[in-house]
C-alpha cells in the first residue's frame, strides 16, 4: 500500500498510521508531510523504525526551503516518481 502523509506530522494522526503500516509499503510525503523528513525528528525516526520505505516529494522540499534540512536516510522522487509508486500500488491511503 502507498500511505502519502500531506500534512504536518504534527497535525495528522501519525500513531494510527504507524500502526496501519505493513512490511512491504512505502510512504511518500508530501506538501506540509515533507516535515516529517526532517533530520532529527521523532516523525522521521518513527517512520525509519517501520518495515517500509520512505520517500518524499522533491518539490515539495523545494517549495518549503527544507532541502537541506532533511535526513539523508530518506530518497528524494521527483513528480515522476511519485506516479512509480502510485503505478506500483493498487492500494493507496492518504492521511
Amino acid at each position: 500500500m502507498l500511505h502519502t502523509l500531506m500534512t504536518s506530522p504534527f497535525h495528522c494522526d501519525l500513531p494510527a498510521m504507524l500502526r496501519l503500516l505493513a512490511e512491504g509499503d512505502d510512504v511518500l510525503l508530501l506538501q506540509d508531510g515533507v516535515i516529517a523528513a526532517l533530520e532529527g525528528s521523532s516523525a522521521l525516526e518513527a517512520l525509519l523504525n517501520a518495515p517500509i520505505s520512505v520517500y518524499v516529494l522533491q518539490e515539495d522540499l523545494d517549495a518549503r526551503g527544507l532541502v537541506a534540512q532533511i535526513s539523508t536516510r530518506i530518497t528524494t522522487v521527483s513528480y515522476t516518481g511519485f506516479v512509480t509508486l502510485a503505478v506500483r500500488h493498487s492500494q493507496q491511503m492518504t492521511w
